[in-house]
């Protein structure tokens, strides 16, 4: 038998082929784990609604996806990811078809990248549940996966000017989550309550149909997460890696649980009662928070990070529904606009390179600030704009009639229940 010899070069070259591939398959598995996410905000939705507008629901989060799939390939991802112009906004081109690859292939990054800016689209949903014309809520759904949430994201993702500034969001809790949340927020404000949320100035609960859809839709979101954190390493060869990946999954896994036990202990302490739906939203707030700094704050850190956001999501909740006087059925705002802030600015005081409590100074907390209002401007004012030419001219709100009895047969001829 003839012996085979390999030279350096070519084990050299194996290697790194191999380390392409780990690459790959993980920000692939890590993309399809945050894909199962879809599911679970509907979950979470159905549950925390009513039964009349299931079928409209799990639709719109259907063609979140699906829709937000095929406008992200056309132009969104280019617009986010392109060459830089001023620091503001990606080189736009058309029908993203580059087979060419870095530390894993660039369709792999567009899979992976697409699947987050459907998840910003998603999130608006929740806050202007119930009572949105389903055609509406297909022109705004196009337009944050097209302009809104592209733009924002190259500022620090596409290596635009509050990346060049040292602004850290490692996977999203301002860039994804918070752009998601204040445009809910407008869009919940132009919409308005829905009908009975307000009866002589004071809220009124309306109960969600189904709890347990809205438990199992957490639990899918808490899972998904592995995806959405680790994910976001975008590698997963070599020691570095590792580390990097187990650490941040430890970190997200603790500030989800400390936000669940916060939120519970805060809404017994205040209400008398551990309530399952504050709990669940804390579990989320805990999740969205610790996502801007997962990889570099300690795991104590993402412990308090955790807990902090449990127990401001319940006050956000009570404040923005009964100062603010707007009707977010599911707590989106609070979840992940509140919560995505407050988890970012945590990284400059939590940050165990450069934050506040590691004698980092006030820099990267001013940084992080600064970005949380910037990209907050940026989400509150475009979504304004957008949810106002919408009422002025296609109309934004369902009739009376079909909002008292309900969008699933109004809105899609079809009911989620048949009995």
């Amino acid at each position: 038998m003839e012996e085979t010899t390999i030279t350096m070069s070519e084990m050299a070259t194996s290697i790194s082929d191999l380390n392409i591939s780990i690459n790959n398959v993980w920000v692939l598995v890590a993309a399809f784990l945050v894909m199962f996410m879809q599911p679970g905000f509907a979950m979470v939705e159905a549950g925390f609604t009513r039964s009349k507008n299931t079928a409209n629901i799990l639709m719109k989060n259907l063609m979140d996806f699906a829709i937000g799939s095929l406008v992200f390939w056309v132009i969104g991802y280019t617009i986010m990811y392109g060459d830089s112009i001023l620091g503001l906004i990606g080189k736009p081109s058309l029908f993203f078809n580059d087979n060419g690859i870095g530390d894993y292939a660039n369709t792999t990054d567009l899979m992976f990248q697409t699947v987050f800016a459907a998840t910003a689209a998603t999130i608006v949903s929740g806050a202007m549940a119930e009572r949105t014309k389903f055609n509406a809520y297909i022109m705004f759904s196009i337009v944050v996966t097209l302009i809104i949430y592209p733009i924002s994201g190259h500022w620090k993702w596409g290596g635009g000017w509050l990346d060049q500034l040292g602004f850290l969001d490692f996977a999203g809790s301002t860039i994804v989550h918070s752009v998601g949340g204040w445009v809910g927020l407008m869009g919940a404000v132009v919409l308005g309550p829905r009908i009975g949320k307000f009866v002589k100035g004071k809220p009124k609960a309306i109960p969600g149909h189904n709890l347990a859809l809205g438990a199992l839709g957490v639990f899918i979101l808490w899972f998904g997460w592995f995806g959405f954190n680790p994910g976001s390493q975008l590698g997963a060869a070599g020691p570095e890696n590792t580390i990097a990946i187990g650490h941040i999954a430890l970190t997200t896994n603790l500030s989800a649980a400390a936000g669940a036990v916060a939120a519970m202990f805060v809404a017994w302490m205040r209400y008398k009662r551990p309530s399952l739906s504050l709990s669940l939203n804390g579990a989320l707030a805990g999740l969205v928070a610790i996502t801007a700094g997962c990889d570099i704050v300690s795991p104590g850190g993402a412990v308090i990070i955790g807990t902090l956001a449990g127990i401001v999501l319940v006050f956000s909740v009570e404040f923005i529904d009964q100062v603010l006087k707007v009707d977010d059925p599911v707590g989106a705002v609070s979840v992940h606009g509140v919560g995505g802030a407050l988890g970012t600015i945590l990284v400059g005081v939590f940050a165990t390179d450069g934050g506040l409590l590691y004698g980092g100074g006030f820099k990267l907390l001013g940084v992080q600030v600064l970005g949380v209002l910037a990209v907050g401007a940026w989400a509150l004012l475009t979504g304004f704009i957008l949810f106002k030419i919408l009422k002025a001219t296609n109309g934004l709100r369902v009739s009376k009639r079909i909002e008292e009895e309900g969008l699933d047969v109004y809105e899609h001829g079809e009911n989620a229940y048949n009995m």
